[in-house]
């Protein structure tokens, strides 16, 4: 049996909670919030069906929601499985014609229709996008140092009115980010799921950007969860980079949150989503969770 008096479970705890996340009900109600989502919160099962309650949750009360997803896991699964061995160019994934199709198979046909289906499970309206559709997303080749990379892409041009059209009809847009080249090109690319969400969430104009992580944030100790910088106004990123506390793999998740917010973003997020439901916590209390870049 339960104690009664486990917090937890107290009827004025929950009363006041609920109190306190009004002001942010208030706020966010039609706004526009683009989410890249990756990391574990994509691996693991039960944070998977979590996030996507979390994003219903959101929709339901009349927040617009806009979901951007990679997927290079999967990718490295499905090339294991047919045996294509990975090939890295200065760090980045060599894609080939081959590697593409499998790239362009797993991002826009298994996980984009697995997170679409579960958000219709937890009640959502979910419908799947790519960024070829209605040329949402169209890229030109890319080459790191000179080295060619193949069908790998950097985006160009973003075209949201699909997505606009969705929102207003009460949808989840789920993105998959592979693009379509420019005018004239007919081949697809497979584009970083980080910018692609930053450039997403421009053109939308979005009210907050927020990306999922396997970090807590940024950490002026990376051993000590504990030293998580809270907030980080734009013009003091550079120094952060400079000491070295931004360092490694989260230069460029800051970098496409200081992307977003020159474009106009006020907003923008890196939380952990190894924590059950983040999400909710990052919009709907003052304790808010990960790093804001403002």
């Amino acid at each position: 049996m339960a104690d009664k008096k486990d917090p937890r479970l107290d009827n004025e705890h929950w009363a006041d909670v609920l109190v306190q996340a009004l002001p942010y009900f208030r706020h966010w109600v039609g706004k526009t919030v683009v989410v890249k989502y990756g990391g574990n919160a994509m691996l693991n099962e039960e944070l998977k069906v979590d996030v996507m309650k979390d994003i219903v949750l959101l929709n339901t009360i009349g927040i617009h929601v806009v979901l951007v997803h990679g997927g290079g896991p999967e990718i490295n699964k499905m090339l294991e499985r047919v045996g294509k061995e990975s090939k890295f160019v200065n760090g980045l994934r060599y894609t080939d014609e081959e590697t593409m199709e499998i790239v362009q198979m797993v991002l826009t046909g298994k996980l984009n229709k697995d997170i679409v289906g579960i958000l219709l499970q937890e009640g959502g309206k979910a419908v799947g996008l790519s960024g070829v559709d209605s040329g949402l997303l169209r890229a030109k080749k890319i080459s790191k140092d000179g080295a060619d990379l193949g069908f790998v892409g950097e985006v160009t041009e973003v075209h949201p009115e699909i997505i606009q059209s969705l929102i207003e009809k009460g949808f989840i847009p789920v993105v998959s980010t592979v693009a379509l080249g420019e005018t004239g090109d007919m081949n697809r690319y497979n584009i970083n799921a980080d910018t692609a969400a930053a450039k997403i969430a421009i053109a939308l104009k979005a009210e907050k950007f927020v990306q999922l992580t396997n970090v807590p944030g940024v950490l002026k100790d990376v051993n000590d969860p504990a030293s998580l910088i809270q907030r980080i106004h734009l013009a003091d990123v550079q120094k952060y980079i400079d000491d070295g506390i931004i360092a490694g793999g989260m230069i460029p998740k800051i970098e496409c949150c200081t992307m977003a917010c020159k474009g106009g973003v006020p907003r923008t997020h890196i939380i952990d989503g190894r924590v059950p439901h983040s999400l909710l916590i990052e919009m709907f209390s003052d304790r808010g969770i990960g790093t804001m870049i403002y």
